[in-house]
């Protein structure tokens, strides 16, 4: 995993910690503030209504980063093996040579 990649997983993980946090704030305002029962209920439906829009927001942008690494991920194994079949394609050669030399030695 590149470190660009860490930072962008590092940096999703924080705003989805600081949504939750602000939320959690602001549910704990809303049942603490004197107000009326109806208020109340008002105010945790729009919280609710907010932490759905930023709960989507977050499953969204893990979506398109999982995504994205997946994608990375094929390109990788990909690459990988074009040089894992190369590699045995010399190393096939270099001892069909060599034993083409021993057996002109042998001669």
């Amino acid at each position: 995993m590149s470190r660009n990649q860490e930072d962008r997983g590092v940096f999703g993980h924080f705003m989805a910690g600081l949504g939750v946090g602000a939320l959690i704030g602001a549910i704990a305002a809303l049942l603490l503030a004197p107000k009326s029962g109806e208020e109340t209920r008002e105010d945790i439906a729009r919280a609710a209504e907010e932490l759905k829009k930023k709960a989507n927001k977050v499953v969204e942008e893990l979506s398109e980063s999982a995504e994205e690494l997946a994608k990375k991920s094929k390109e990788l194994l990909e690459t990988t093996k074009i040089k894992v079949q190369s590699a045995i394609e010399a190393g096939k050669e270099a001892v069909a040579k060599r034993k083409a030399g021993e057996q002109t030695e042998e001669s």
